[in-house]
């Protein structure tokens, strides 16, 4: 059976490929996605959800709890809100879905203000500086982290 993963990603992430080249890459997510999709396509099932709006992304959080059928993981990349939202912090909390924050960027490396992240500490783990590469570790974390529950029992 696939494991179904979220991804939802944050403010400006709709502009990956034209902003900021040099720090988040030239690729476009519409380029990237696919190619995600094709590297899981036996083992996993990949929704996107991308808004600039905190609320927007909370809802989408929420809906994940809610679906009929499971999810097994979210992978989040809050852009900005990460630093800041504990709104976002507190819906996955709440969900109880195992989530991996990204970041495309190290965040360690940048300006100061980037480097608390309040949305990490509602996730299994966090991923930074390793450019659109870290969606495809944390889809493998999760699969991972399943297949061990399933063959443990836990």
């Amino acid at each position: 059976m696939k494991k179904r993963i979220i991804i939802i990603n944050g403010p400006n992430l709709n502009l990956l490929g034209f902003r900021e080249p040099d720090i988040y890459g030239s690729c476009s997510w519409e380029d990237f996605f696919p190619q995600l999709r094709d590297a899981f396509k036996d083992s996993a099932e990949f929704t996107h959800f991308q808004s600039n709006s905190e609320g927007e992304i909370i809802d989408r959080i929420h809906q994940a709890r809610g679906s009929d059928t499971p999810v097994h993981g979210i992978i989040i990349n809050p852009g900005a809100y990460s630093h800041y939202s504990l709104a976002i912090a507190d819906a996955l909390a709440a969900v109880k879905i195992p989530a991996i924050e990204v970041h495309i960027s190290n965040i360690m490396a940048r300006e100061s203000q980037r480097k608390t992240c309040v949305t990490a500490a509602s996730c299994i783990g966090m991923i930074c500086g390793l450019g659109l590469d870290g969606y495809r570790f944390a889809a493998e974390a999760i699969l991972s982290m399943n297949q061990e529950k399933s063959e443990n029992g836990y």
